[in-house]
């Protein structure tokens, strides 16, 4: 299906894996033109190459490196973004991390600052950076990518919960706010998907159990993700066609909604 937006340009925080360069991947194959943005350079030059083998019709793929928590890096990726390609038409937020996690009682002040900067005000300055560029062109398509977990909370993440939460607030505010000029802004929350982070989640769940990581995917899909109607985690290209979709000219009756692709992860039905 051809989504329409061949020749826009797509910033994608988070791009250098996961779901952000699954997303870049299938963006860059309709035509889109791609900045991937992350800390490391290294990485990013590594996910560009990947990228670039899937672009079609003349998308160009580069890699520009911020740190969200800098509001100076965030406004500088801004800037090059108008420079080299007149503006952002898309932004696809996938930068986050787990940030503290243990029972609530333990965890301090700094702890809950550290993640809700990463994960909460990451989303919070680039919007606010690229918003403007989208008016400009009176078109826009923003996909902030939230968590199961802003919907059904999990008791030892108590800050990611409610920074994810948080996203998907912000995402409907916005979308109250711009949508008569054009914009369109919406949320994704994937659950237990194969990435960096769950791999490392994995991990130190297989060394805390004195088991292999397979053995430790197995036991948690059992015993802590047991409404999920598949035995395996997701994939990141599942959750990048849904993304893929709402940056779309297809998906222009669609705002301010939250899209979960969690295969039954999370409970009720109207989450």
């Amino acid at each position: 299906m051809d989504l329409g937006i061949k020749g826009h340009t797509a910033v994608i925080t988070g791009g250098d894996s996961g779901i952000g360069k699954a997303t870049a991947k299938l963006l860059a194959a309709e035509g889109v033109h791609i900045v991937l943005s992350d800390k490391t350079q290294q990485e990013l030059k590594e996910a560009i190459a990947e990228v670039q083998k899937e672009a079609k019709d003349g998308a160009q793929v580069t890699g520009i490196t911020a740190d969200l928590t800098n509001n100076d890096d965030v406004q500088e990726l801004a800037k090059q973004v108008k420079e080299k390609f007149g503006g952002a038409d898309m932004l696809v937020h996938c930068a986050g991390a787990r940030g503290a996690a243990g029972d609530f009682l333990t965890l301090s002040d700094e702890d809950w600052y550290e993640t809700i900067d990463i994960d909460l005000m990451g989303a919070v300055r680039v919007c606010r950076a690229f918003i403007p560029q989208m008016q400009d062109k009176g078109w826009g398509r923003i996909v902030l990518i939230s968590s199961e977990n802003a919907l059904q909370p999990y008791e030892t993440e108590s800050p990611y919960n409610a920074c994810k939460a948080g996203i998907v607030n912000l995402a409907k505010c916005l979308s109250r706010a711009y949508s008569k000029e054009g914009l369109l802004i919406n949320t994704v929350s994937p659950a237990y998907i194969a990435t960096p982070m769950t791999d490392a989640m994995m991990e130190e769940l297989a060394e805390k159990r004195g088991e292999t990581v397979d053995e430790a995917v197995e036991w948690f899909l059992q015993n802590k993700r047991p409404h999920i109607a598949v035995d395996r985690r997701g994939k990141a290209e599942e959750v990048a066609f849904v993304i893929a979709m709402l940056c779309s000219e297809r998906a222009s009756y669609v705002n301010g909604s939250n899209y979960r692709v969690d295969c039954g992860a999370v409970e009720t039905a109207f989450g």
